[in-house]
């Protein structure tokens, strides 16, 4: 106690339970300030898993959907889940066929960081398959 009032700090016990207890002399104030923000730092990086969504049309231009690819690969690396829509509109329903190439497309274009979590089901007048990182 004498040495840590020389010093003008904190005898803070570190470990009770142990014979003998472990002592350590610190400023306690500035010890608690750098574990708040620490924890305060592990808490913001923490990254939950997000579910994005992709939207194409079976008409969607070539072009257009290599776009839409290259924004899904950089959602599967920041490791957040990515639904591939395709919206059918009128009689686009009668032309599922084309719907499902583009589906095929998406999978085959990023099968090399992702997988399918369920195979391309059709929900109403779209046609939906998520996809998630490896």
């Amino acid at each position: 106690m004498a040495i840590a009032r020389a010093a003008e700090l904190d005898l803070v016990e570190v470990a009770p339970t142990e014979r003998p207890p472990v002592c350590r002399i610190m400023d306690f104030g500035k010890h608690k300030y750098r574990q708040k923000k620490r924890d305060h730092k592990h808490k913001t990086h923490a990254h939950h898993g997000r579910l994005k969504e992709i939207r194409v049309r079976p008409k969607t231009g070539q072009h257009d959907i290599d776009f839409k690819i290259k924004h899904a690969r950089e959602f599967l690396q920041h490791r957040d889940k990515v639904t591939v829509s395709v919206i059918f509109r009128g009689r686009e329903l009668a032309h599922i066929d084309e719907g499902r190439k583009v589906l095929e497309q998406f999978v085959q274009s990023l099968a090399d960081i992702s997988k399918p979590e369920s195979p391309p089901s059709q929900q109403g007048r779209r046609i939906v398959c998520i996809l998630s990182p490896k």
